[in-house]
């Protein structure tokens, strides 16, 4: 990226439901590969790389992330605003833009996220809300769910809470804060009266790791939990992993700005 030394932050918002995760895959539909093409199109050549500030999954969701763009050349890219989410179908938002210094790395200025899943009982869920909550059989009362959320809260070893990689070897990850409570994000006839949101803060997030550690909030009990994350090496059966259309990724934090 030397040779395009002009560097611009933009803030996104996407629906994830019909994209194949971040990440381009041949063949599939993801949100890289269509910011590149609406990018290619815009601009009206391939001189430009843009890197992701998170790699999410197939289905879910963001409300606030961040896509850093390197061009050769400088341009007024707020003044393309328009156009580029026009061409982006409204599926992908690309909300404010602004220069920043080439050497500024997005990746490495992530000092944390912060997740919210959002569910509701399977007794009278209504079919369109299943675009946004998760249907769940049964699960917890509020307060053994809370109880169960903050037992995360700290730096543990999530390996028996995360989808194992070979390529990864570091498991643990810090969770700042930790919870359960009602959302008042959906309303209306085409949602459930009652709607529930787990939300957690870390620092850094492992693969498929938020969706792990909501199964265990409805299924397991707290000694379950606790267990696990004192015994991180025991031989585990895996975590279910809670379905992706009921996670968002909230909120983005950036340092070094």
């Amino acid at each position: 990226m030397l040779n395009r030394p002009y560097s611009f932050l933009f803030s996104i918002t996407y629906y994830g439901a019909r994209f194949k995760g971040w990440a381009i895959q041949k063949g599939q539909p993801t949100l890289e590969g269509k910011l590149n093409r609406v990018f290619r199109f815009v601009l009206g050549h391939e001189d430009f790389r843009l890197i992701g500030s998170s790699r999410t999954d197939s289905g879910v969701s963001c409300r606030q992330g961040f896509v850093q763009v390197f061009l050769s050349e400088k341009m007024d890219l707020e003044a393309l605003l328009p156009v580029l989410n026009l061409n982006l179908s409204g599926e992908i938002v690309l909300n404010s833009v602004k220069p920043v210094p080439r050497e500024w790395n997005l990746i490495q200025s992530v000092s944390r996220k912060t997740y919210r899943y959002f569910f509701a009982s399977e007794t009278n869920f209504p079919a369109f809300a299943s675009a946004y909550l998760a249907q769940v059989h049964a699960f917890d009362a509020m307060e053994l769910m809370q109880e169960k959320a903050k037992l995360f809260i700290g730096k543990h070893d999530f390996r028996s809470f995360c989808k194992m990689t070979p390529t990864k070897s570091d498991f643990v990850r810090e969770i700042l804060q930790a919870n359960v409570f009602f959302a008042n994000d959906f309303s209306g006839p085409f949602f459930p009266s009652e709607v529930y949101c787990f939300e957690v803060t870390g620092t850094g997030f492992l693969y498929h790791q938020v969706r792990k550690m909501v199964s265990a909030i409805w299924h397991f009990s707290p000694a379950e939990i606790q267990d696990r994350l004192e015994n991180p090496q025991n031989n585990w059966p895996q975590v279910p992993t809670a379905p992706a259309h009921g996670l968002i990724l909230w909120e983005t934090e950036l340092g070094g700005l």
